[in-house]
């Protein structure tokens, strides 16, 4: 049986000739991929810069080049938001509207010709492999980003992760003013704060503090729901525990509430063991410990 990545790589040289990406003019939009890919992604509703270069990996002065041209060609303005003179926003012109609704047809177009051949049966096959496949690559290549505490993703995870414990615990869940209060334990040079980034976009987050010369503590570890089942909890806590290392720490402690029986089915799938209580935090029931090697 071949390897993993010989697959993927034979995938690609497939997919790729089949889809037009060595064209010069791909889908016959008198442009290449990678502009035609931009000016898809902004799409009728436009799309900050900094939101483009995330979505799709690209390195500032690449994305410059890119926009350039599209403005060049009459397609998109580039201009600053009225909300933010800092941030700069892509918007479609009326001619750039018009090709990205043809780009979109002729995206749909050129997928039913490449599956019309195949059986209903195999239509759906193809369907569920795809899907495998994208989530499980996404999965493969989300960043692990140690940012403010206070950012926007920083705040939209905790805010997700406090309505996900609310739900859960029998008593609800009050965080109090841990969204805020919180976030020095979090900066450097005692803490830090992870968000991880799908295309852009929180998939999870967690933090570490260091609570005395040798011991950190794990806080805040959430996964958004449409992550779980691909081990990204389990690399999560594997980075963070990385990141305790390099705080000096050589043991990490964490606690949990019972009723979260597969965070604490990972925890001891990754050598953590039970100790005794550390804290004073009224929804903890459990509590962790790790010697770090």
């Amino acid at each position: 049986m071949e390897d993993v990545v010989t697959t993927l790589r034979r995938f690609n040289r497939s997919y790729t000739q089949r889809i037009g990406v060595l064209d010069d003019s791909f889908l016959g939009s008198g442009r290449p991929l990678g502009p035609s890919r931009l000016l898809f992604e902004i799409g009728p509703d436009g799309a900050g810069v900094l939101d483009l270069r995330a979505r799709l990996g690209l390195d500032s002065g690449y994305l410059s080049r890119l926009l350039r041209q599209l403005e060049a060609e009459g397609v998109v303005t580039v201009t600053s938001d009225p909300d933010d003179a800092r941030r700069r926003v892509g918007t479609l012109t009326d001619h750039g509207l018009g090709e990205w609704s043809a780009l979109d047809r002729k995206s749909d177009e050129l997928a039913e010709r490449l599956v019309a051949p195949l059986s209903e049966r195999q239509r759906q096959q193809l369907g569920e492999a795809l899907a495998t496949a994208d989530r499980l690559l996404r999965a493969a290549t989300m960043s692990f980003d140690a940012v403010d505490p206070e950012s926007a993703d920083a705040i939209w995870a905790l805010e997700q992760y406090f309505a996900e414990l609310d739900r859960r615990f029998p008593t609800g869940f009050d965080p109090g003013n841990a969204l805020r209060g919180d976030a020095p334990s979090y900066r450097s040079p005692n803490g830090v704060f992870v968000v991880v980034h799908s295309d852009g976009e929180p998939a999870a987050c967690g933090g570490v503090q260091r609570i005395d010369e040798t011991t950190c503590e794990i806080k805040r570890m959430w996964v958004r729901a449409e992550w779980r089942g691909v081990g990204l909890g389990r690399r999560l806590l594997d980075h963070l525990e990385q990141r305790c290392r390099e705080l000096g720490g050589a043991r990490v402690v964490l606690d949990t509430n019972s009723v979260l029986t597969e965070a604490i089915s990972m925890y001891e799938r990754a050598g953590f063991r039970s100790t005794e209580c550390y804290n004073d935090n009224p929804y903890a029931l459990r509590w962790f410990e790790k010697q770090l090697s």
